[in-house]
């Protein structure tokens, strides 16, 4: 598959068996996954529960191991939905993220990774998201910056060097990019402080990737919040 037509949900299906391949146009979502699993904190009971927004193929359910939770997924994709339940996921639902179909305060940890620049208006995904996250639960949130490096980053460079990993063509829409200020400013507004920073690879764990000497590239924090990043916090 060559290209995608920007943000189809029907074009995604079509890379459903590529979720798992470690050099795949899929890879570099399990690595955000692995960072964006540091920032979720240990369960406090085994009644505890994460929700996964836009889980996709289940690539953060490995990620949780250990962590305590009851994880539940929610996609617009059954064919990813049926890779998510089969890696870590205890129930999911298929359904527009923008229009969760969870009760008020629902669960413990909410987290969105890389759906947010997919949506018309992830700010009300944002307010989703807050909505059905339980008083002093975690937010994580991680996205693409609305700026011209990010454009440079992942559209001109990530989408037209063939390396391994590369997304298609058409992966991303650089005008549905996301706001910082924003985005804080929407949380906040309903009840979370998110605190943000910067990822980017490693550039010796990228090396060691291109080489074949490993399958993993690990995502470095970092301060510039410009191309990649993470927000967290929690909600009052």
């Amino acid at each position: 598959m060559s290209a995608l037509r920007k943000n189809l949900i029907t074009d995604y299906d079509l890379l459903a068996g590529q979720w798992w391949d470690p050099r795949g146009p899929l890879a570099p979502l399990g690595w955000i996954a692995r960072a964006r699993a540091g920032f979720v904190p240990e369960a406090g009971s085994g009644r505890d529960r994460l929700l996964d927004v836009a889980c996709g193929g289940g690539l953060f359910g490995p990620q949780l191991t250990g962590k305590g939770y009851r994880v539940h997924g929610v996609d617009l994709s059954a064919t990813a939905l049926a890779e998510a339940r089969q890696h870590g996921f205890d129930a999911v639902v298929r359904a527009d993220i923008g229009r969760l179909p969870f009760a008020d305060e629902s669960f413990d940890v909410v987290t969105a990774g890389q759906c947010l620049e997919h949506v018309p208006d992830p700010y009300a995904v944002v307010a989703e998201l807050c909505r059905v996250l339980r008083p002093s639960g975690t937010l994580i949130v991680d996205t693409i910056a609305d700026t011209a490096r990010a454009r440079l980053a992942a559209i001109t460079l990530a989408e037209n060097v063939p390396l391994p990993g590369r997304p298609p063509r058409g992966t991303h829409d650089h005008r549905l990019f996301v706001n910082r200020e924003r985005l804080v400013r929407v949380a906040r507004s309903h009840g979370v402080r998110l605190d943000l920073l910067g990822l980017r690879p490693s550039l010796r764990d990228g090396i060691g990737y291109l080489a074949r000497r490993h399958e993993e590239v690990r995502m470095i924090p970092i301060k510039s919040t410009a191309v990649l990043y993470l927000g967290v916090g929690k909600k009052c």
